[in-house]
């Protein structure tokens, strides 16, 4: 070994072609070493005769004890290998390379066929003309230009193409990734049968390469302090300090910032700017992995011709997982780390109390999560005057229900109302009064007050809206997101897939130019395929909603045939309770079924990236599970009870069933718990139970399954997991679209219905308040660390928000003016009352029917429990009575109240749609300490180029001016210099300066 790199760290094989500064001082040290070639030759001579010949050849990453073998590195280099005390306990869990130093970025974990005996191969001496004869010592990893001696090849069980084409592949890719400097350290002696481990680290030279490709904000020296507010503002905001000091995290850098770095892109040429104090902390770990993650996604792997980086081969097999690790054990107490910190002050059901450390989760996630939580924090938050002002509407329903008129007249046995029956032939007369209990019950949500909350609700979306547009502008200048913009991301594996089968088809008929690319001829069948697998999937959903109505029917003609007077007695709520279980249930099913179809349906489109796809995806999911959660609800806010006919002449299905009609209270009563029941069904069984329990059983199947398998290994009993052999157990994360979907349905529950269920907004609250807390456990114990995704906003979800904070004032305005009794009382309190009270409102919403005039077999068989016989009954309608010459046609009540109606839909709609707007203009975006901020930003920005041009023009002027003093100096010393040696001393004192 040459002298000059006797005490030089050498990186392993690995590492050779990711420094040039090593490779530049050393290479040709180490070249003298191999017989006639240089490493990097032999590798790439490897490369081509495994092209030629389906054999199993060697890898770029080698083992240690085989390149002391070789010669490649000296004994004394492997002794840097070798762990000391402090580097075993710095780096035990396998956060490290062996080398106790180098950080592990990224983890590339793969499966290969093991076979269950040991044979240890023989060692070979080293030859001066080939290196045919290296061997790893580990069985089926041969180094770069090795072969398998003949002893072992005669070993070797069935040559296997498809692990072999795997293999080959992963070596490639590999080989690639050592070309764009990454340095990688392979690990396949582990607990885990058959599984092996690739540790990826990013070195300092890397990461600023890639840093500035990707014009990642970094802090730089110049620090400035924050405009503070002043007066009675600074005042208030101590106060409210102290009086949440409670409530807040016990985390570093959750207090309000003071002082604040000025950050700036990243570029190497302009190191001198950043605040490179503490280089290992310069990039965290998140960032690390995110820039792992971006060259991983653009290597390629050409030879096999599979252009696509880690999502092909992830998606083919080649790879079985690929993520960054996670900080190490959240249940360790001797072990501080960001992961238990966030487990003790955010995964924790004991501190559901507190504000989320936003910031923590934000370096430690990336900014995609960390806007998830907080945005989930900001609804919670926003929940809570909902909620206290929903509770004040139900309790002014139970204060005034014994003061309901309408509800008083149904429940006074005196007036002796007798109706109709619900029934053909099997059902009796009842009397009014026997509704007493659904009447007194609509009240409380049928009242003037969930008017003013319908308005409330409308008011309180734009205003949500509104303050998250301003907490997500304040995380964008805190996060030094201010002028992100996303690039175009790369091709998905499945687009580049498409591509290559279209150029391969064109080939032979024409010579492309250009690069292919797909147009809406090629998927025009997938768009086709959508259409009618969306349509067919609405009307499926209806189809269903169809047969639980035919249920309802049916089960309330079987129960009016009971013999069992309870039976009959209790019709409405033995039918009204099963079919919305019936309901959840097939809800909950359909749920996940649309899930898949929504993804399967968005990969044959295949969109060309992760975010078209993403958005496609979340369209049509969002689209099939609104109207899977919906449909029922809407039946019964607005086509129940409106298209039964009236006695005599009533709309029968298959000419057997007669429709549904609602309760004498109205159908509200029966829309609530239709709402209620959904709603808390589907937080408590498919947002809470299936969150826990699906992860955890998932888990455990994992976990049993790897014990069994390495059951039969003995010896790796002794060993302990490693760090990124625990979190390959994880469950794989799989993006936010499920978080957001659920929460999206749920603020449509919110706020759609909320006219007739006013407590929708408390138990919202309740959920997420658990949510918030379940959600963060998840991510810490149950899933893999997630790559950081940088992100300035929620993206597609915003504009849903906003399209279901428009869609529900429409349908808050169509509850109250149809579905409750707001509008007819007040027709009849200024219309009709002849005391300007809701006296007799009851008795003018009921006609009369001439029980004579039934059709032959429909009428009832047994009068006998009334105690009298029945000569007129009643049914609720605005009808002619018979005495009448047009007996039963509408009467113009009906036209007088439906006037009413559409006039109030319109007013409504428009004075609540003009009140959001202007909620919507008078809060400004971004609020005006930011903006000003961001200016100053700007402006502090400007003054250091300003700062570091001036200080580059003086060291200019005087080295000028040293430079002429100079040749004077020589001029008059030494006359006879020449012109040439002047030039070139000038020339060398120029490059010393430079430097």
């Amino acid at each position: 070994m040459d002298g000059t790199c006797a005490d030089h760290k050498l990186p392993l094989a690995a590492d050779v072609n990711s420094d040039a500064e090593q490779r530049t001082a050393c290479g040709d040290s180490k070249a003298s070493s191999l017989p006639g070639k240089t490493f990097n030759e032999t590798m790439r001579e490897n490369e081509k005769h495994h092209a030629t010949a389906n054999e199993d050849k060697g890898i770029h990453i080698i083992n240690i004890k085989a390149i002391e073998d070789i010669g490649y590195i000296q004994p004394e280099t492997v002794l840097l290998n070798s762990l000391s005390g402090d580097q075993n306990a710095a780096c035990k869990h396998g956060l490290c390379f062996r080398d106790g130093q180098r950080k592990v970025d990224y983890i590339l974990a793969y499966t290969y066929k093991k076979s269950s005996g040991n044979r240890t191969p023989s060692k070979k001496s080293h030859s001066n003309n080939s290196m045919h004869s290296v061997r790893s010592g580990k069985e089926g990893h041969p180094l770069p230009g090795g072969t398998r001696d003949l002893e072992s090849a005669e070993a070797e069980p069935k040559v296997d193409y498809h692990e072999d084409d795997k293999r080959f592949r992963r070596e490639e890719f590999e080989g690639n990734l050592i070309e764009t400097g990454l340095e990688l350290e392979k690990d396949e002696e582990t607990k885990m049968h058959g599984v092996g481990f690739v540790k990826i680290h990013a070195p300092w030279n890397v990461l600023c390469r890639e840093a500035e490709f990707m014009k990642l904000k970094m802090p730089t020296k110049k620090v400035y302090h924050i405009n503070q507010k002043q007066g009675l503002m600074q005042k208030l905001n101590s106060v409210l300090q102290k009086i949440s000091e409670p409530i807040q995290p016990k985390v570093a850098g959750h207090r309000p910032q003071t002082v604040k770095h000025l950050s700036y892109p990243f570029s190497r040429e302009k190191q001198h700017l950043f605040d490179m104090s503490d280089k290992d902390s310069f990039f965290d770990s998140k960032t690390r992995s995110t820039i792992v993650y971006e060259i991983l996604k653009r290597t390629t792997c050409t030879k096999a011709k599979y252009s696509m980086g880690i999502t092909s081969l992830l998606a083919n097999g080649v790879y079985s997982a690929a993520y960054p690790l996670h900080d190490g054990d959240y249940d360790n107490e001797a072990e501080p780390n960001d992961r238990k910190l966030l487990c003790d002050e955010w995964a924790s059901y004991g501190v559901f109390y507190k504000y989320q450390p936003i910031d923590l989760v934000r370096k430690y996630y990336g900014e995609k999560i960390a806007l998830y939580f907080a945005w989930l924090g900001v609804y919670t938050q926003m929940l809570i005057p909902a909620s206290i002002v929903g509770i004040i509407v139900f309790l002014y329903g139970c204060a005034t229900v014994d003061e309901n008129i309408p509800s008083m007249e149904m429940c006074d046995q005196r007036n002796n109302i007798t109706m109709c029956p619900l029934c053909d032939k099997t059902c009796n007369y009842w009397k009014m009064s026997s509704a007493c209990a659904t009447a007194r019950a609509s009240h409380l949500f049928d009242n003037p007050a969930t008017v003013f909350f319908s308005v409330f609700m409308a008011l309180w979306a734009a205003t949500f809206m509104e303050h998250w547009k301003r907490r997500q502008m304040r995380l964008n200048y805190r996060w030094d997101l201010t002028g992100f913009e996303e690039e175009e991301d790369h091709p998905r594996a499945e687009y580049e897939a498409r591509v290559l089968q279209k150029s391969l088809r064109k080939e032979y008929r024409i010579k492309e130019t250009e690069k292919e690319k797909l147009t809406w001829r090629d998927r025009f069948p997938a768009y086709f395929t959508n259409f009618v697998g969306i349509i067919f999937m609405i009307g499926l959903t209806f189809a269903i909603v169809f047969g639980v109505i035919i249920y309802r029917i049916s089960t309330a003609a079987a129960l009016a045939m009971s013999s069992n007077p309870s039976a009959r007695a209790n019709v409405r709520v033995t039918v009204t309770a099963t079919a919305v279980i019936i309901n959840l249930v097939v809800i909950l099913i359909l749920d996940e079924v649309y899930g898949c179809i929504a993804r399967w349906l968005t990969q044959i489109e295949v969109p060309k990236t992760d975010k078209t796809f993403e958005e496609r995806l979340i369209f049509k999911a969002f689209l099939l599970k609104f109207v899977n959660a919906y449909t029922p609800i809407f039946y019964v806010a607005f086509f129940k009870g409106r298209f039964v006919g009236r006695p005599g002449d009533y709309v029968y299905i298959f000419h057997s069933f007669r429709m549904e009609e609602c309760a004498p209270g109205g159908c509200l009563m029966e829309l609530c718990i239709q709402l209620s029941i959904i709603m808390l069904g589907k937080q408590l069984i498919q947002n809470n139970l299936f969150e826990i329990g699906i992860p955890k059983m998932k888990k455990l199947i994992r976990y049993l399954k790897s014990r069994r398998e390495t059951y039969l290994d003995h010896e790796e009993h002794v060993k302990r997991k490693q760090r990124y052999e625990m979190d390959y157990n994880l469950e794989p994360f799989a993006g936010l679209t499920p978080e957001y979907m659920e929460m999206i349905i749920q603020f449509g529950f919110v706020t759609l219905f909320v006219a007739s269920f006013p407590l929708a907004p408390l138990f919202a609250l309740l959920n997420n308040i658990i949510e918030i807390r379940l959600d963060a456990k998840k991510f810490i114990t149950e899933l893999r660390r997630p790559v950081a995704v940088r992100a300035k906003d929620i993206g597609i979800w915003y504009n849903i928000l906003r399209g279901v904070g428009k869609l529900a004032v429409i349908i808050n305005a169509f509850v109250i003016s149809f579905t409750s009794d707001f509008i007819p009382r007040l027709v009849y309190l200024y219309m009709y009352s002849s005391d300007g009270t809701m006296h007799g409102f009851v008795n003018h919403t009921l006609s009369y029917f001439n029980v004579s005039d039934f059709k032959p077999g429909t009428a009832p068989g047994m009068e006998q429990d009334l105690g009298y016989s029945v000569v007129m009954c009643r049914f609720k309608d605005y009808r002619e009575p018979p005495w009448s010459e047009n007996k039963y046609d509408i009467s113009k009540d009906f036209w007088a109240v439906l006037a009413a109606r559409l006039a109030f839909v319109i007013v409504f709609q428009n004075l609540v749609m003009f009140m959001s707007e202007f909620v919507d203009w008078i809060i400004p975006d971004i609020p005006k300490d930011i903006s000003e901020q961001i200016h100053r930003e700007k402006v502090l920005m400007v003054e250091v180029f300003l700062k570091e041009e001036q200080g580059k023009l003086q060291m200019l002027e005087t080295w000028k001016e040293h430079e002429k003093k100079r040749e004077e100096n020589c001029n008059s010393q030494s006359p006879k210099v020449s012109r040439s040696q002047r030039g070139s001393t000038a020339s060398a004192y120029s490059y010393r300066v430079d430097v």
